[in-house]
């Protein structure tokens, strides 16, 4: 028994050693493992394996050389297909910020539709791909084999046959739930398929990756028609689902020179999975690239942000969002579980007078996240903040300043987003666009419910005692 005690404890030492020395994680980080190894230590050693280890440095060198051919890209787009008008001089803080830091530059010329129901934007995104043309790019964290996921997929075989290039990426985790056959009917339809990080040996629970996930919900049509937001293939986001009914997401369509961006995304995603890459000129070649007619004037950024850069772009951006806000903020999302740098810039908001809004679900889909999100929401209302639960499952991921910007992607507000997954969200600028997404946030808040200090402390003792629990944690949900 000391024999494997001791072992125990050298495999322990060695992975706090690998997390601190090798991978560089944040000390919150290896405070949460070092916790869970302790009181499981065998238990926790294979939850470590599963969940926590790094990116293999094979992983690692191939994500390097898709941040190479995403530069590529974007510089190729702007030389090539774009010309930035000399006269812009940018007053826009966030704009500026994400130009420099994420290498985003600014779309001009572009119209962008809201959906906040998912019915509403499989509806509209049937239609464009009915009448796709030349190519569809789809990218998609759930793709689940029911109704939606059928009626799409139906879609895109029938379009794969008539001779329409048809590419699909999937994320090997989201889509557990649907069999391989399923995406299968489409390879053998004339599509082209690719498993953003398949599990090892095909073998669906043997996945060493399955901790970084590829949160992406990208569509590409024609090059020209662009789909971007929270809203997955799969029932429950049809509001299909009574116990997280009504679902209320946020989904945005565009037409314009931004989905470029977009198309950028997905190509890189998929060169990353296919191992092999293609110019930019023989992209624009093969029509993937072109040429855009002005279509609205909403000024659109596309951030992505990954496990494969150390700078959390989106996370930035948004703490950029909030410190930059003068008079309002408004976040809506599913999860409120972030780090110390992100709440302490919600507070510091608060303590300058400007009023903070988050809105939260009431109807929780991960109890033990809901938990920790109640803990982190508790503080902020001890801090000023106005705390709101939305009569139903709330997914969307929104969030908006002043009439400065409003950012609405896959992006949640926790550190599996921040950190951990594949995420991609447009950052927008217009008035009217503000406006209009100022009027459905109102109707959000009138069907939710205000929440006060009083609500926390008439929750019982176990809630109570998991939301302690499930926020040491925090860094690992």
């Amino acid at each position: 028994m000391d024999y494997i005690t001791l072992i125990i404890l050298i495999i322990n030492i060695v992975l706090i050693g690998t997390m601190m020395f090798i991978e560089r994680r944040k000390p919150e980080v290896i405070i949460s493992w070092l916790v869970i190894l302790t009181f499981l230590p065998i238990l926790g050693f294979l939850f470590y394996i599963i969940f926590g280890s790094g990116l293999s440095l094979k992983t690692r060198r191939m994500l390097k050389r898709k941040i190479r051919y995403e530069d590529t890209y974007e510089n190729f787009v702007w030389e090539e297909l774009l010309k930035i008008p000399e006269l812009y001089k940018s007053e826009q803080e966030i704009a500026n910020f994400n130009e420099r830091t994420a290498k985003s530059l600014p779309y001009f010329d572009n119209d962008v539709k809201v959906f906040t129901f998912g019915r509403d934007k499989i509806e509209a995104l049937k239609v464009d791909l009915l009448n796709a043309r030349h190519s569809i790019n789809m990218e998609y964290y759930i793709f689940d084999d029911e109704g939606v996921g059928k009626e799409i997929m139906s879609i895109l075989c029938k379009k794969a046959r008539e001779g329409i290039k048809v590419k699909l990426i999937f994320d090997s985790v989201g889509s557990i739930r649907a069999p391989r056959r399923f995406f299968r009917k489409l390879k053998k339809a004339g599509g082209e398929l690719a498993e953003f990080f398949p599990p090892l040996f095909g073998i669906r629970l043997i996945n060493f990756k399955m901790n970084y996930r590829n949160h992406r919900k990208i569509v590409v049509i024609d090059g020209r028609i662009g789909y971007v937001g929270g809203i997955n293939i799969r029932d429950d986001h049809m509001g299909l689902k009574k116990s997280l009914s009504p679902w209320r997401d946020t989904h945005i369509r565009i037409e314009g020179n931004a989905v470029y961006g977009l198309q950028n995304a997905f190509f890189n995603d998929w060169f990353f999975c296919k191992k092999r890459q293609l110019s930019s000129s023989e992209l624009v070649a093969l029509g993937y690239f072109p040429k855009m007619e002005k279509c609205g004037n909403v000024v659109t950024q596309i951030v992505c942000s990954g496990p494969e850069s150390k700078v959390h772009y989106i996370k930035d951006s948004y703490i950029k969002m909030i410190t930059s806000a003068k008079e309002k903020i408004i976040l809506q999302t599913p999860y409120l579980v972030p780090d110390d740098i992100f709440m302490s810039a919600l507070k510091q908001a608060v303590k300058s007078g400007v009023e903070v809004v988050i809105m939260l679900p009431k109807k929780p889909d991960k109890k033990f996240v809901y938990l920790a999100t109640l803990s982190f929401a508790r503080e902020l209302v001890e801090c000023g903040a106005k705390i709101y639960l939305y009569n139903g499952f709330l997914h969307s991921k929104l969030l908006i300043v002043d009439h400065t910007c409003v950012s609405i992607g896959t992006c949640n507000a926790d550190n599996r987003s921040f950190a951990l997954n594949f995420e991609i969200n447009a950052f927008l600028y217009n008035n009217a666009f503000l406006n209009n997404c100022y009027k459905f946030l109102e109707e959000d808040i009138k069907n939710s419910i205000p929440i006060d200090i009083t609500y926390f402390k008439q929750k019982p003792f176990t809630s109570k005692f998991g939301q302690t629990f499930f926020r040491m944690f925090a860094p690992l949900l």
